[in-house]
């Protein structure tokens, strides 16, 4: 089992942050919330070559909601990347889902459309702020309209995938929307459905446009402690995105550096190769006293810069 110590100096930056974040927000806030007359500051998490982003799952529990609040979140957090989560866009877009136990909304051709129009305006601004919406996860509905709507939406927002969970029967039947408008359905593994290393994972044989989102975290704790890094190796050329969390070989989730998972060297592997692979934080750990999710991100995205200098 790979062990790693804690990050040093893990307090000092922590204090050092936290105190420089209130400093760091007020030049980074979206147009939306700044006097017209002050300048843009955008943010830049490209690091050597390596795309450095979040899941806006890391931001769950700070109440934000609305695509506007959560660019707000990633600008403070200091990403120019993004895996922005279906609510936000749904919210934005007004793409209603059904309640539990209703059928879909059908929606017309024309309310198809607005909803495009409006994701095209919230990747505009996204972009405007600095911020490029790399994958979107919102979820997919049961009807061929609604896989199809699915990826219409993934390129009105710019992005090159779609993730979701592991299923291969959604692979087979999503495959040629993904051929049909050049987007990559990426599949996310948990502890207990990962990648196979004995053999060529047949997943992947459906489409070229089948492709994994690695969860290194879960890679980590899923195996008892193997490392990720032979994965990344392994299928790189079908990895568009890792989530980056550190979890203990028992499946614990750590603030990072004190875990067991080698993000160091994954993130090193990525600088080194210079794979077009985005590196997504997903926060999972608890959040420290006095701490919030937003300013966790950015310590976790401190770490990164770290880890890749």
């Amino acid at each position: 089992m790979s062990t790693h110590p804690a990050a040093p100096n893990t307090f000092d930056r922590r204090t050092l942050l936290t105190g420089a974040l209130a400093t760091a927000g007020a030049l980074a806030l979206p147009n939306f919330t700044r006097a017209a007359d002050a300048p843009a500051a955008k943010p830049n998490s490209n690091i050597h070559g390596v795309k450095i982003g979040a899941i806006t799952y890391s931001y769950r529990n700070a109440r934000i909601d609305s695509a506007e609040q959560t660019l707000k979140a990633l600008l403070e957090s200091g990403l120019s990347e993004v895996e922005l989560m279906g609510g936000p866009i749904q919210s934005f877009a007004g793409i209603t889902a059904p309640k539990k136990g209703e059928p879909a909304k059908k929606f017309t051709d024309a309310e198809r459309e607005a909803q495009l129009v409006k994701c095209a305006e919230l990747k505009k601004m996204y972009n405007d702020a600095g911020v490029n919406i790399h994958i979107q996860k919102m979820a997919f509905g049961a009807s061929d309209e609604e896989i199809e709507f699915n990826f219409r939406v993934a390129k009105a927002l710019g992005a090159v995938a779609i993730t979701t969970e592991r299923n291969e029967a959604l692979a087979k039947r999503a495959a040629p929307f993904a051929e049909k408008h050049d987007v990559a359905i990426a599949f996310h593994n948990h502890t207990n459905n990962l990648p196979s290393m004995d053999k060529p994972d047949p997943i992947l044989d459906i489409s070229p446009k089948v492709m994994f989102n690695l969860d290194v975290g879960h890679y980590f704790a899923g195996t008892k402690g193997q490392s990720p890094v032979p994965v990344i190796e392994k299928y790189h050329a079908r990895i568009v995105s890792l989530h980056l969390k550190d979890r203990t070989a028992d499946g614990r989730n750590l603030s990072w550096g004190k875990g067991g998972t080698p993000l160091k060297e994954v993130l090193q592997l990525l600088k080194k190769e210079k794979w077009p692979i985005y590196g997504d934080i997903e926060v999972e750990y608890p959040i420290p006293e006095g701490s919030n999710p937003v300013k966790e991100v950015a310590i976790c995205l401190q770490y990164c810069r770290e880890a890749l200098a």
